[in-house]
């Protein structure tokens, strides 16, 4: 779970208003309890979350309480995570990737 009072949780619930309605860069970590490289990347994205507090808006969507939104984006292997734009995937990562990795993509997106 997250640690970082600027992550978002994502539910089948909320995914298309929180998360498909949103115009600006919004990044989803798709994850599960049991899941060990999802554990190790959890610091990563409560470390992006507060760096781009007010310019990106993240989320972590548990697949096996939520498997909806996965089944949508056919997430195969978790940790992955989707960055959204205007409710459009614009890019993505999978496995437990360095932090560089994400503020690629997140510049390249901002």
């Amino acid at each position: 779970m997250a640690n970082s009072k600027n992550v978002l949780v994502a539910t089948d619930d909320n995914f298309n208003t929180e998360v498909m309605a949103q115009p600006g860069l919004t990044m989803v970590d798709f994850w599960a309890e049991w899941c060990g490289p999802c554990k190790a990347l959890g610091p990563t994205i409560d470390a992006l979350a507060d760096q781009y507090e007010g310019k990106v808006k993240v989320y972590k969507m548990n697949v096996d309480e939520h498997p909806g939104a996965a089944q949508k984006f056919n997430i195969r292997g978790i940790p992955t995570i989707l960055f959204f734009k205007g409710g459009q995937v614009v890019d993505q990562l999978v496995g437990n990737q360095p932090k560089d990795s994400f503020v690629s993509v997140v510049q390249k997106h901002l």
